[in-house]
C-alpha cells in the first residue's frame, strides 16, 4: 500500500498507478479529476457550448449521491492536519500515522471490524 508520494502527483496519475494491483475487470468510481480512466465510472462534464441531456443530469444526480460518503469520509481524515499537510516527518513514521487516521475515522464511522476468536 502506498500512503502518499512527494511532490504534486494528479490524481489520475496515481490511479493508473494504482490500478495495476487490482484484476483487470475490478470497476471503480470517481468523481471529475479521473475522467479517463479504465474501467472507471465518472459523473459526466458539460460539453462545451451545450448542456447535460435531463438522463446524464439525473445519472450524474444519483451517482453524487453515492459519492457524498465518500467525501465525508475524506473530510473526517482531513481533520487530522497532518493528513493535508507537510511535515518533515520520514516516510515510513509519516506512513505510520496517515494509516492510524484511517484507522480512527474507520472506527469513528463503524467500518472498523475487530476479528474475534
Amino acid at each position: 500500500m502506498e500512503v502518499g508520494e512527494k511532490g504534486p502527483t494528479s490524481d489520475i496519475s496515481l490511479f493508473r498507478k494504482q490500478q495495476e494491483k487490482f484484476e483487470q475487470n475490478q470497476k471503480f468510481e470517481g468523481d471529475k479529476a479521473y475522467q479517463g480512466g479504465k474501467n472507471i465510472k465518472t459523473p459526466y462534464k458539460k460539453p462545451p457550448n451545450r448542456e447535460l441531456t435531463t438522463q446524464q443530469k439525473t445519472e450524474n444526480k444519483e451517482f453524487s449521491s453515492k459519492r457524498i460518503f465518500v467525501e465525508h469520509v475524506i473530510r473526517l481524515v482531513k481533520i487530522f492536519q497532518i493528513a493535508r499537510q507537510r511535515f518533515p516527518l520520514n516516510s515510513r513514521t509519516y506512513e505510520q500515522i496517515v494509516l492510524t487516521i484511517c484507522g480512527l475515522v474507520r472506527l469513528r464511522i463503524g467500518a472498523l471490524v475487530f476479528p474475534f476468536s
